[in-house]
C-alpha cells in the first residue's frame, strides 16, 4: 500500500475502471484473424483496413487533448468512450464495405480516451505531488487487464463467435463511460472545466520553451518503432531461425510479468530521481535488448533480449510520461499529454512496415539499426537534461539552486 499512499482516491478508481475496461478491450488482437475469417476478406483487404485503424488510434492520440483542453477532460473521456463503444458494438452487423469508415472512427475515439485519461491523470494529481506512482498505478492496471484479456477472448472466439469480442468491447467501454461519469466530478473540477485560455501562449510556443520536451517528444517516436519490432518483425526473425510460437509466446509472457512486478515499485523506488536520467537509462536498456540478437537468436539470447527490453520499458515510459505531465502549463496539459500519448503508440503505425522493409532488404542490419536508433534517443534524453526549461532565465538571476525550484528535472516529491 505504501507504493499508493500518495496516489489520489480519484485516480485509484479511474485505474478500477481501465483494469475492468483493458479486460474486454482486445478486440484488437484479433481483428485480423477476425477479417480473414468470419468476414472472408483478402489479407491484402484486412491489412488495409487493420492499417488505417491503427492510424485512427495513432491520429486520436495525438489530437485527443485539443478536445480536453478546450471541452474539459471529462467531456473529452466520455464522449469519446460513447463513440467508440457504439461502434464497435455495432461493427459486427455492418457491411464489409463501411468497415473501412467506421472501424478508423471508433479506433480515432479510442485513442481520445487514451489521452484524456493521461491528462485526467495528471489534473487529479497536485503540482509536485505523485504522479509517477499515479500513472504507474494506471498502467498497472492496463497490463494486468491486458494480461486476462486475449485468454479469454480466444475463449469466447472459439466456443461462441468472434462477434461477440466486438459486442463485449463496445459494451465494457459503454460501462466504462458510465462509471468514469459517476466518479469524475461534473462540475467545479479540473476534470469538467475547459483550460484553454485564449490569450496563452500556443501549444507550439509553449513547447519551444521547453526544449527538453521536444526533445523527450522525438527520443520516444524513435525508441517506439524500436520497441514494436518484438510485435512486428521479432516473431518472423525467431522463426526463420527454428523457433515455434511457443518461445515467441513466453518472451511475450515475461515481458507482462516483469512488468506488473516491477514498474509500480520502481516508480515508488525512483520517485526521487530525476527524471530525465531514469528515461535515458531505460531507453539505452531497450537498445541493448536489441543489440543482444546480432551475435544469434538462440534461446538464451531471446530471453535476455526480453528481459533488456521490459526492464528499459519499466525505466522509461512511466517517468516519461509524469515528466511530460509536470513541463505542462496548465492551459495545455491536454494537449501536452497528446502529444506524448500520440509518440508513445507511433510505432503501432511505424514499426511494422518499416521493420518489414528493412528485414526483407538486409536480414542482418535490422537488429543493430534498432540497437542504434534506441541508444541514439538515450543519448538524446540524457543530454537534454542540460537545456533550460521555462523558469531557468529566472532562477539563474536569482541565484537559486535547482533543486529548490520547479525545475524540468526535478523528480515529483514522493
Amino acid at each position: 500500500m505504501g507504493m499508493v499512499r500518495g496516489v489520489p482516491r480519484t485516480v485509484r478508481l479511474l485505474a478500477l475502471g481501465v483494469f475492468l475496461n483493458a479486460v474486454v478491450s482486445i478486440t484488437f488482437v484479433f481483428l485480423f484473424l477476425y477479417l480473414v475469417g468470419p468476414r472472408g476478406l483478402s489479407t491484402t483487404q484486412a491489412g488495409v483496413i487493420s492499417g488505417i485503424g491503427g492510424i485512427g488510434l495513432v491520429a486520436g492520440n495525438f489530437t485527443g487533448g485539443w478536445f480536453g483542453d478546450r471541452l474539459g477532460h471529462r467531456r473529452a473521456l466520455l464522449a469519446g468512450a460513447c463513440v467508440s463503444g457504439a461502434a464497435l458494438v455495432v461493427l459486427p452487423v455492418l457491411p464489409v464495405a463501411a468497415l473501412y469508415g467506421v472501424l478508423p472512427f471508433a479506433q480515432y475515439a479510442a485513442g481520445v480516451v487514451r489521452s484524456a485519461n493521461a491528462a485526467l491523470v495528471a489534473v487529479s494529481v497536485p503540482e509536485g505531488g505523485d504522479r509517477r506512482q499515479s500513472f504507474a498505478l494506471t498502467r498497472f492496471a492496463a497490463n494486468g487487464g491486458f494480461a486476462i484479456g486475449p485468454p479469454l477472448g480466444a475463449l469466447v472466439a472459439t466456443r461462441f463467435s468472434y462477434d461477440w469480442l466486438f459486442v463485449a468491447d463496445g459494451a465494457g467501454t459503454l460501462l466504462f463511460a458510465l462509471y468514469a461519469a459517476r466518479i469524475l466530478p461534473a462540475r467545479g473540477g479540473a476534470h469538467s472545466a475547459p483550460s484553454h485560455d485564449p490569450d496563452a501562449p500556443g501549444v507550439w510556443r509553449e513547447l519551444r520553451a521547453r526544449p527538453a520536451v521536444l526533445v523527450l517528444l522525438v527520443a520516444i517516436v524513435c525508441v517506439d518503432l524500436v520497441y514494436r519490432q518484438q510485435y512486428a518483425t521479432l516473431p518472423v526473425f525467431l522463426a526463420d531461425h527454428g523457433h515455434g510460437p511457443q518461445l515467441y509466446g513466453w518472451l511475450l509472457a515475461i515481458n507482462g510479468g516483469v512488468i506488473l512486478c516491477l514498474e509500480l515499485p520502481a516508480a515508488h523506488v525512483l520517485r526521487r530521481r530525476a527524471p530525465l536520467g531514469v528515461v535515458g537509462v531505460g531507453l539505452l536498456l531497450v537498445g541493448l535488448g536489441y543489440a543482444v540478437l546480432i551475435p544469434g537468436a538462440g534461446v538464451l539470447f531471446a530471453v535476455a533480449m526480453m528481459l533488456s527490453l521490459t526492464l528499459g520499458e519499466v525505466l522509461y515510459k512511466t517517468p516519461a510520461t509524469a515528466y511530460v505531465a509536470d513541463q505542462a502549463p496548465a492551459h495545455a496539459q491536454g494537449r501536452f499529454q497528446s502529444l506524448y500519448a500520440g509518440a508513445s503508440i507511433s510505432g503501432q503505425v511505424l514499426a511494422p512496415p518499416l521493420g518489414a522493409v528493412l528485414y526483407a532488404a538486409a536480414p542482418a542490419l535490422l537488429w543493430p539499426v534498432c540497437a542504434l536508433l534506441a541508444a541514439c534517443a538515450g543519448a538524446a534524453v540524457l543530454a537534454a537534461r542540460r537545456l533550460p526549461g521555462p523558469g531557468e532565465k529566472a532562477r539563474t538571476a536569482a541565484n537559486v539552486p535547482e533543486a529548490e525550484t520547479g525545475s524540468p528535472e526535478r523528480a515529483p516529491a514522493g
